[in-house]
């Protein structure tokens, strides 16, 4: 497998990467494994001793739940099966947060105090609820890590594969002056001719598809894929796609002695 880097964001939250020499199964169970298996920190159980506010106690929650936390794969570890009571769990399993405060005012995810100081919003201005006058809002909030096959609030981010396209341009085809307005105007250079680089850079691959096989031809390669990454902050490209490579081959190695043992 030969992975190449194709281009990244400034702020490190997408990426988008060349895959050669592997199948689509491959490719898309890698895929998969880094949307679904990773696990993230989020709020599960919300006890609330106060809420004045205009909001219900389960719409607050709801929206507590999706606060995208940072995530400490090092420190904290997924709850062991059958363990249904949030008390119970080992302190390696949850992380408290608390919030008390008294109106008027916006209460923001930066109001959260975390029992863990690497635990917390990653988006201080997200709005939770606004409080009027008098108005309170004081609870207690657990978090624990999941994973997005079980709810999409333990979601990592959005990840999406296509095959590499091979694009074939003729700009001298005796069919372009009938079909070259059926082409968006972006993938036209300055001298008017059609540049595959700025199909590409334009996402426009499938707009050109079947347009004219004549002027713009794209195929596929079957063993090279482009795979596109964006994370929602929980935890950054590199530890997801580590984490999920590491996910997949311990499950490959226990299949492996599954069928050894058959």
């Amino acid at each position: 497998m030969d992975m190449t880097l194709i281009d990244k964001s400034k702020n490190g939250t997408k990426a988008s990467v060349r895959i050669k020499g592997v199948t689509y199964a491959y490719v898309n169970a890698l895929r998969r494994y880094m949307m679904d298996e990773v696990p993230t920190m989020a709020i599960e159980t919300v006890e609330f001793k106060q809420n004045s506010s205009i909001l219900y106690d389960e719409i607050v929650a709801h929206r507590l739940g999706l606060l995208v936390l940072n995530t400490d794969l090092k420190s904290y570890e997924l709850p062991p099966e059958g363990v249904k009571d949030l008390e119970d769990l080992p302190a390696k399993c949850r992380v408290q947060m608390t919030l008390k405060t008294k109106g008027p005012g916006m209460v923001y995810a930066s109001d959260l105090k975390s029992k863990d100081p690497k635990i917390k919003p990653i988006h201080p201005k997200t709005p939770i609820v606004k409080l009027l006058k008098d108005q309170e809002v004081e609870f207690v909030a657990t978090a624990i890590l999941g994973t997005a096959k079980e709810h999409a609030k333990w979601s990592t981010g959005l990840f999406i594969h296509s095959f590499v396209p091979k694009i074939t341009v003729n700009n001298r085809s005796s069919h372009f002056e009938a079909f070259k307005n059926k082409y968006s105007s972006k993938i036209f250079d300055k001298n008017g001719k059609i540049d595959k680089n700025l199909i590409i850079d334009n996402d426009l691959v499938d707009a050109v598809d079947g347009v004219n096989d004549d002027i713009v031809k794209v195929e596929y390669d079957e063993h090279a894929f482009i795979l596109r990454m964006e994370t929602w902050g929980a935890l950054s490209l590199q530890d997801i796609a580590t984490t999920a490579m590491d996910i997949f081959n311990q499950e490959l190695d226990a299949f492996d002695k599954i069928v050894k043992a058959l």
